[in-house]
């Protein structure tokens, strides 16, 4: 990969919003963080194009809740073909983390999310994608 150098005039509030996001993310530079940016922009409009991507979904959930581990298997079998694996890690007594790593188009991915992540007994839930 060849590095292209060039400049940018921002205002100063712009600026001053790019170093604050700098200093959040604990990027090195600004570089950093502009490439970051245009990553997460490239990722986004492929998700809009429906193109194949990569990423996980990360649930939380309550394992006494009655069938939540069989209802969460069961979705996971519906849709074998875009789950690539599955992590499971036990926080509490109660609590429980899964990771599930899944690769297809971004629809297919988007709408198993939606199925897990609004099973009753999920506490919390997220899909996060990149490019495949």
């Amino acid at each position: 990969m060849s590095v292209v150098r060039f400049g940018v005039s921002l205002d100063k509030e712009t600026m001053q919003q790019l170093d604050s996001y700098v200093s959040a993310n604990n990027f090195p530079n600004r570089s950093q963080a502009i490439r970051n940016l245009i990553e997460k922009y490239a990722v986004e409009q492929k998700w809009h194009c429906d193109n194949q991507v990569a990423g996980a979904i990360v649930i939380v959930y309550d394992h006494h809740k009655r069938n939540i581990d069989n209802e969460i298997n069961e979705v996971q079998h519906e849709h074998h073909h875009l789950i690539l694996s599955t992590q499971h890690v036990h926080l509490s007594h109660e609590t429980c983390l899964e990771t599930i790593a899944v690769k297809g188009k971004a629809s297919e991915l988007t709408l198993l999310a939606d199925k897990i992540i609004t099973l009753k007994g999920i506490h919390h839930g997220k899909l996060i994608m990149t490019r495949a």
